[in-house]
Protein backbone atom coordinates (compact mmCIF):
# COMPACT_ATOMS: atom_id res chain seq x y z
CA UNK A 1 0.00 0.00 0.00
CA UNK A 2 1.32 3.41 -1.01
CA UNK A 3 1.17 6.32 1.45
CA UNK A 4 0.20 9.54 -0.37
CA UNK A 5 1.16 12.72 1.48
CA UNK A 6 -0.36 16.17 1.13
CA UNK A 7 2.53 17.18 -1.14
CA UNK A 8 1.91 14.07 -3.26
CA UNK A 9 -1.76 15.05 -3.60
CA UNK A 10 -0.75 18.54 -4.78
CA UNK A 11 1.68 17.09 -7.30
CA UNK A 12 -0.88 14.65 -8.70
CA UNK A 13 -3.88 16.93 -9.18
CA UNK A 14 -4.91 19.86 -11.33
CA UNK A 15 -8.35 21.41 -11.41
CA UNK A 16 -9.35 20.78 -15.04
CA UNK A 17 -8.65 17.05 -14.72
CA UNK A 18 -10.18 16.72 -11.27
CA UNK A 19 -13.30 18.64 -12.30
CA UNK A 20 -13.68 16.29 -15.28
CA UNK A 21 -13.31 13.30 -12.93
CA UNK A 22 -16.03 14.64 -10.65
CA UNK A 23 -18.31 15.25 -13.63
CA UNK A 24 -17.90 11.62 -14.71
CA UNK A 25 -18.60 10.39 -11.18
CA UNK A 26 -21.77 12.47 -10.86
CA UNK A 27 -23.07 11.15 -14.18
CA UNK A 28 -23.35 7.70 -12.64
CA UNK A 29 -21.64 4.41 -11.88
CA UNK A 30 -20.70 5.36 -8.32
CA UNK A 31 -22.43 4.05 -5.21
CA UNK A 32 -22.25 6.50 -2.32
CA UNK A 33 -24.33 5.64 0.79
CA UNK A 34 -25.08 8.35 3.36
CA UNK A 35 -22.13 9.08 5.57
CA UNK A 36 -21.95 7.55 9.03
CA UNK A 37 -22.01 10.23 11.73
CA UNK A 38 -21.07 9.37 15.32
CA UNK A 39 -20.78 11.66 18.33
CA UNK A 40 -18.15 10.57 20.82
CA UNK A 41 -18.89 11.99 24.24
CA UNK A 42 -16.04 13.46 26.23
CA UNK A 43 -16.70 14.42 29.85
CA UNK A 44 -13.73 16.77 30.11
CA UNK A 45 -13.82 18.50 26.71
CA UNK A 46 -16.06 19.17 23.73
CA UNK A 47 -17.55 16.06 22.16
CA UNK A 48 -15.72 14.58 19.20
CA UNK A 49 -17.30 13.64 15.87
CA UNK A 50 -16.33 10.58 13.85
CA UNK A 51 -17.39 10.48 10.19
CA UNK A 52 -17.11 7.49 7.83
CA UNK A 53 -17.78 8.21 4.16
CA UNK A 54 -17.81 5.15 1.84
CA UNK A 55 -18.13 4.99 -1.95
CA UNK A 56 -17.31 2.51 -4.72
CA UNK A 57 -17.38 2.02 -8.47
CA UNK A 58 -16.38 -0.83 -10.79
CA UNK A 59 -12.67 -0.30 -10.11
CA UNK A 60 -12.20 1.04 -6.59
CA UNK A 61 -13.67 1.25 -3.12
CA UNK A 62 -12.85 4.18 -0.85
CA UNK A 63 -13.60 5.18 2.72
CA UNK A 64 -12.80 8.60 4.13
CA UNK A 65 -12.30 8.65 7.90
CA UNK A 66 -12.71 12.03 9.57
CA UNK A 67 -12.23 12.89 13.23
CA UNK A 68 -13.34 16.34 14.39
CA UNK A 69 -11.85 17.25 17.77
CA UNK A 70 -12.87 20.82 18.68
CA UNK A 71 -10.37 21.30 21.49
CA UNK A 72 -7.33 20.27 19.43
CA UNK A 73 -6.36 23.91 19.21
CA UNK A 74 -5.19 23.71 22.81
CA UNK A 75 -2.79 20.96 21.71
CA UNK A 76 -1.49 22.87 18.71
CA UNK A 77 -3.24 20.44 16.35
CA UNK A 78 -5.85 20.88 13.59
CA UNK A 79 -9.45 20.31 14.68
CA UNK A 80 -10.07 18.07 11.64
CA UNK A 81 -7.97 14.98 10.90
CA UNK A 82 -8.79 12.85 7.86
CA UNK A 83 -7.50 9.94 5.80
CA UNK A 84 -8.80 8.22 2.67
CA UNK A 85 -8.25 4.49 2.21
CA UNK A 86 -8.44 3.42 -1.45
CA UNK A 87 -8.99 -0.29 -2.18
CA UNK A 88 -9.14 -2.49 -5.25
CA UNK A 89 -12.78 -3.28 -5.98
CA UNK A 90 -12.12 -6.86 -7.13
CA UNK A 91 -9.77 -8.04 -4.40
CA UNK A 92 -10.30 -5.58 -1.54
CA UNK A 93 -6.54 -4.99 -1.44
CA UNK A 94 -5.57 -1.62 0.00
CA UNK A 95 -4.02 0.46 -2.76
CA UNK A 96 -3.27 3.75 -1.02
CA UNK A 97 -3.60 5.69 2.21
CA UNK A 98 -4.13 9.30 1.16
CA UNK A 99 -3.92 12.53 3.16
CA UNK A 100 -7.64 13.18 3.57
CA UNK A 101 -7.42 16.82 4.62
CA UNK A 102 -5.60 17.87 1.43
CA UNK A 103 -7.75 15.65 -0.79
CA UNK A 104 -10.86 17.28 0.72
CA UNK A 105 -9.63 20.77 -0.12
CA UNK A 106 -9.07 19.78 -3.74
CA UNK A 107 -12.34 17.90 -4.28
CA UNK A 108 -14.47 20.50 -2.49
CA UNK A 109 -13.12 23.28 -4.67
CA UNK A 110 -13.45 21.13 -7.79
CA UNK A 111 -17.15 20.60 -7.05
CA UNK A 112 -17.59 24.38 -7.04
CA UNK A 113 -15.70 24.58 -10.33
CA UNK A 114 -17.96 21.90 -11.80
CA UNK A 115 -21.07 23.84 -10.80
CA UNK A 116 -19.56 27.04 -12.20
CA UNK A 117 -19.22 25.39 -15.63
CA UNK A 118 -23.02 25.41 -15.79
CA UNK A 119 -23.94 28.36 -13.58
CA UNK A 120 -21.31 31.11 -13.75
CA UNK A 121 -21.73 33.95 -16.27
CA UNK A 122 -19.96 33.31 -19.54
CA UNK A 123 -17.67 36.36 -19.38
CA UNK A 124 -17.26 37.42 -15.74
CA UNK A 125 -14.91 40.19 -14.73
CA UNK A 126 -14.61 39.90 -10.95
CA UNK A 127 -14.35 36.91 -8.62
CA UNK A 128 -14.95 37.56 -4.93
CA UNK A 129 -13.58 35.08 -2.38
CA UNK A 130 -15.23 35.43 1.04
CA UNK A 131 -13.09 33.88 3.75
CA UNK A 132 -9.34 33.30 3.85
CA UNK A 133 -9.01 29.90 5.50
CA UNK A 134 -7.33 26.77 4.18
CA UNK A 135 -9.99 26.19 1.52
CA UNK A 136 -10.01 29.74 0.13
CA UNK A 137 -6.94 29.54 -2.18
CA UNK A 138 -8.20 26.24 -3.60
CA UNK A 139 -11.59 27.80 -4.37
CA UNK A 140 -9.91 30.74 -6.08
CA UNK A 141 -7.76 28.46 -8.25
CA UNK A 142 -10.73 26.23 -9.05
CA UNK A 143 -12.90 29.12 -10.24
CA UNK A 144 -9.99 30.62 -12.17
CA UNK A 145 -9.67 27.30 -14.03
CA UNK A 146 -13.26 27.65 -15.33
CA UNK A 147 -13.58 31.31 -16.38
CA UNK A 148 -11.06 34.03 -17.37
CA UNK A 149 -11.49 36.57 -14.56
CA UNK A 150 -9.81 39.94 -14.80
CA UNK A 151 -9.86 40.64 -11.06
CA UNK A 152 -9.94 38.64 -7.81
CA UNK A 153 -11.12 40.29 -4.61
CA UNK A 154 -10.61 38.71 -1.19
CA UNK A 155 -12.73 39.61 1.84
CA UNK A 156 -12.18 38.24 5.33
CA UNK A 157 -13.20 39.19 8.86
CA UNK A 158 -9.50 39.60 9.57
CA UNK A 159 -7.77 42.08 7.28
CA UNK A 160 -4.50 40.23 7.79
CA UNK A 161 -6.00 37.04 6.36
CA UNK A 162 -7.37 38.83 3.30
CA UNK A 163 -4.03 40.55 2.67
CA UNK A 164 -2.16 37.26 2.97
CA UNK A 165 -4.39 35.39 0.51
CA UNK A 166 -4.41 38.25 -2.01
CA UNK A 167 -0.60 38.36 -1.91
CA UNK A 168 -0.39 34.60 -2.47
CA UNK A 169 -2.68 34.83 -5.50
CA UNK A 170 -0.61 37.69 -6.91
CA UNK A 171 2.49 35.53 -6.51
CA UNK A 172 0.72 32.97 -8.71
CA UNK A 173 0.22 35.59 -11.43
CA UNK A 174 -3.36 36.69 -10.74
CA UNK A 175 -4.57 40.27 -10.39
CA UNK A 176 -5.79 40.05 -6.81
CA UNK A 177 -6.39 42.52 -4.03
CA UNK A 178 -7.77 42.46 -0.51
CA UNK A 179 -11.01 44.25 0.23
CA UNK A 180 -11.37 46.24 3.42
CA UNK A 181 -13.03 44.35 6.25
CA UNK A 182 -15.90 46.83 6.43
CA UNK A 183 -16.64 46.78 2.69
CA UNK A 184 -18.39 43.43 2.17
CA UNK A 185 -21.70 44.87 0.90
CA UNK A 186 -19.86 47.02 -1.62
CA UNK A 187 -17.69 44.24 -3.01
CA UNK A 188 -20.67 41.85 -3.16
CA UNK A 189 -22.34 44.35 -5.47
CA UNK A 190 -19.23 44.55 -7.64
CA UNK A 191 -18.70 40.81 -8.10
CA UNK A 192 -19.81 38.54 -10.93
CA UNK A 193 -19.07 35.35 -8.98
CA UNK A 194 -18.94 35.06 -5.19
CA UNK A 195 -17.41 32.02 -3.50
CA UNK A 196 -17.83 31.69 0.29
CA UNK A 197 -16.06 29.30 2.63
CA UNK A 198 -16.53 30.49 6.19
CA UNK A 199 -17.66 29.21 9.58
CA UNK A 200 -20.30 31.93 9.88
CA UNK A 201 -23.54 31.33 11.76
CA UNK A 202 -24.95 34.69 10.61
CA UNK A 203 -25.59 35.69 6.97
CA UNK A 204 -22.74 37.46 5.22
CA UNK A 205 -24.10 37.76 1.65
CA UNK A 206 -27.12 40.05 1.46
CA UNK A 207 -29.39 39.37 -1.48
CA UNK A 208 -30.36 43.01 -1.95
CA UNK A 209 -26.71 43.77 -2.81
CA UNK A 210 -26.44 41.17 -5.60
CA UNK A 211 -26.50 42.53 -9.10
CA UNK A 212 -28.35 40.65 -11.88
CA UNK A 213 -26.35 37.77 -13.35
CA UNK A 214 -24.30 37.00 -10.24
CA UNK A 215 -23.38 33.42 -9.37
CA UNK A 216 -23.13 32.65 -5.64
CA UNK A 217 -21.12 29.61 -4.52
CA UNK A 218 -21.71 28.65 -0.86
CA UNK A 219 -19.28 26.09 0.56
CA UNK A 220 -19.36 26.87 4.29
CA UNK A 221 -22.48 26.49 6.48
CA UNK A 222 -22.13 22.72 6.54
CA UNK A 223 -24.54 22.29 9.47
CA UNK A 224 -28.19 23.37 9.76
CA UNK A 225 -27.22 26.03 12.33
CA UNK A 226 -24.70 27.83 10.09
CA UNK A 227 -25.49 30.45 7.47
CA UNK A 228 -23.57 32.43 4.83
CA UNK A 229 -26.46 33.99 2.87
CA UNK A 230 -29.61 35.81 3.96
CA UNK A 231 -33.22 35.05 3.00
CA UNK A 232 -33.22 37.64 0.20
CA UNK A 233 -30.21 35.97 -1.41
CA UNK A 234 -31.95 32.59 -1.41
CA UNK A 235 -35.32 33.86 -2.62
CA UNK A 236 -33.82 35.98 -5.44
CA UNK A 237 -31.68 33.17 -6.84
CA UNK A 238 -32.24 30.04 -8.88
CA UNK A 239 -31.07 27.31 -6.51
CA UNK A 240 -28.77 24.35 -7.19
CA UNK A 241 -27.00 21.83 -4.91
CA UNK A 242 -24.24 19.23 -5.08
CA UNK A 243 -26.61 16.54 -3.76
CA UNK A 244 -30.17 16.81 -2.52
CA UNK A 245 -29.43 14.33 0.26
CA UNK A 246 -26.65 16.44 1.72
CA UNK A 247 -27.54 20.07 1.03
CA UNK A 248 -31.22 19.83 1.97
CA UNK A 249 -30.49 18.21 5.32
CA UNK A 250 -27.17 19.72 6.40
CA UNK A 251 -26.71 23.07 4.62
CA UNK A 252 -28.07 25.87 6.79
CA UNK A 253 -28.41 28.23 3.82
CA UNK A 254 -31.27 26.06 2.54
CA UNK A 255 -32.44 24.22 5.66
CA UNK A 256 -33.27 27.42 7.54
CA UNK A 257 -35.40 29.12 4.83
CA UNK A 258 -37.17 25.81 4.09
CA UNK A 259 -38.00 25.37 7.78
CA UNK A 260 -39.21 28.99 7.90
CA UNK A 261 -41.55 28.39 4.94
CA UNK A 262 -39.78 30.91 2.68
CA UNK A 263 -38.92 28.32 0.05
CA UNK A 264 -39.89 24.72 -0.64
CA UNK A 265 -37.90 21.69 -1.73
CA UNK A 266 -39.13 22.26 -5.28
CA UNK A 267 -37.37 25.61 -5.49
CA UNK A 268 -34.07 23.72 -5.76
CA UNK A 269 -33.89 23.14 -9.50
CA UNK A 270 -31.12 20.54 -9.86
CA UNK A 271 -28.21 18.72 -8.26
CA UNK A 272 -24.85 18.10 -9.92
CA UNK A 273 -25.96 14.72 -11.27
CA UNK A 274 -28.70 16.44 -13.27
CA UNK A 275 -26.43 19.23 -14.47
CA UNK A 276 -23.69 16.88 -15.65
CA UNK A 277 -26.13 14.48 -17.32
CA UNK A 278 -27.88 17.27 -19.23
CA UNK A 279 -31.22 16.92 -17.42
CA UNK A 280 -30.97 20.60 -16.50
CA UNK A 281 -29.10 23.16 -18.59
CA UNK A 282 -28.03 25.36 -15.66
CA UNK A 283 -28.00 29.13 -16.20
CA UNK A 284 -30.76 30.23 -18.58
CA UNK A 285 -30.13 33.97 -19.00
CA UNK A 286 -27.49 36.65 -18.52
CA UNK A 287 -29.50 38.36 -15.78
CA UNK A 288 -30.30 35.21 -13.78
CA UNK A 289 -28.87 35.04 -10.26
CA UNK A 290 -27.73 31.49 -9.53
CA UNK A 291 -26.85 29.96 -6.16
CA UNK A 292 -24.98 26.69 -5.62
CA UNK A 293 -24.94 25.12 -2.16
CA UNK A 294 -22.55 22.22 -1.45
CA UNK A 295 -21.99 20.11 1.64
CA UNK A 296 -19.72 17.44 0.11
CA UNK A 297 -20.21 13.85 -1.01
CA UNK A 298 -18.16 10.67 -0.73
CA UNK A 299 -18.28 10.09 -4.48
CA UNK A 300 -16.10 13.19 -4.78
CA UNK A 301 -13.53 11.59 -2.47
CA UNK A 302 -13.57 8.42 -4.57
CA UNK A 303 -13.15 10.34 -7.82
CA UNK A 304 -10.22 12.32 -6.43
CA UNK A 305 -8.56 9.27 -4.85
CA UNK A 306 -8.86 7.27 -8.07
CA UNK A 307 -7.31 10.08 -10.11
CA UNK A 308 -4.45 10.42 -7.61
CA UNK A 309 -3.81 6.66 -7.77
CA UNK A 310 -3.78 6.73 -11.56
CA UNK A 311 -1.34 9.63 -11.70
CA UNK A 312 0.89 7.98 -9.10
CA UNK A 313 1.06 4.84 -11.24
CA UNK A 314 -0.94 2.66 -8.85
Amino acid sequence: MRIISADDVDAALDFPALTDALAEAFRGGVHAPPRHHHTIANNEADDQTLLLMPAWNDRHMAVKLVAVTPDNGTRGLPAVMASVILMDKTTGEQVALIDGARLTLWRTAAASALAARYLAPAEPDTLLIVGAGALAPFLARAHLSVRPYQHVLVWNRSQEGADRLAAALRDEGHKAEAAATGSLDAVVGAADVISCATLSTEPLIRGEKLRPGTHVDLVGAFTPHMRESDDACVTRATLFVDTYAGALHEGGDLVQPINAGLIERGHVRAELMELTSGDHRGRTSDDEITLFKSTGASLEDLAAASLIAERCGL
